[in-house]
């Protein structure tokens, strides 16, 4: 007998999360994109499991790659020289560039390493298992770095995605102070 599929999803537990988040954005009439990387499309295709999600939902990219990064993200030679590992920073200003090309209200960006390896040096910045997130819109920025200690790459990609959904959750309860300081044009 061959295995039974189970073809849920998202994850049961991302459901009522979902739905709150929906409904905070439809009672604004807030638009949301999203830049991922280690999630791989996760983030985006959980938001995009709700129903009526084409109220709020305007687009998203997995930018995966140096390639996507520049196509899709804003990425100019500097980010190239300069670039040493995903950090608060630069997840900051990937979610602000697709943010304003989208022309959205909020964005969320994703950027970590899924595991089980990373590449090394001069990417120093990059651990299995962590993950840097940001919210942004005009009003500001907010940011979290998941740190889940393990290397497991299909358990890492659940959780960064669920990360970054409560990070936005709290931003648009306002349950998270927005920052202003540092704001990529």
């Amino acid at each position: 007998m061959e295995p039974t599929e189970d073809y849920s999803f998202p994850p049961v537990s991302f459901k009522p999360l979902l739905t709150e988040i929906s409904g905070l954005l439809r009672s604004t009439s807030s638009t949301l994109a999203v830049a991922e990387t280690t999630t791989g499309g996760l983030v985006s295709a959980s938001l995009l499991s709700v129903s009526g999600a084409s109220k709020f939902f305007v687009g998203g990219a997995t930018v995966y790659t140096t390639k996507s990064r520049r196509a899709w993200a804003g990425w100019t030679d500097e980010n190239l020289v300069n670039y040493i590992g995903p950090t608060p920073e630069l997840v900051t200003e990937l979610a602000a560039n697709v943010r304003e090309q989208m022309d959205v209200t909020y964005c969320i960006g994703e950027w970590g390493a899924a595991g089980p390896t990373v590449p090394g040096p001069p990417l120093v910045h990059m651990i299995a298992g962590q993950t840097c997130i940001a919210v942004v819109s005009h009003e500001g920025f907010a940011t979290r770095v998941v740190n889940t200690g393990v290397a497991d790459r299909e358990k890492n990609m659940v959780t960064f995605t669920r990360a970054a959904l409560v990070l936005l959750r709290d931003v648009l309860a306002g349950d998270v102070k927005l920052e202003r300081q540092y704001l990529p044009a």
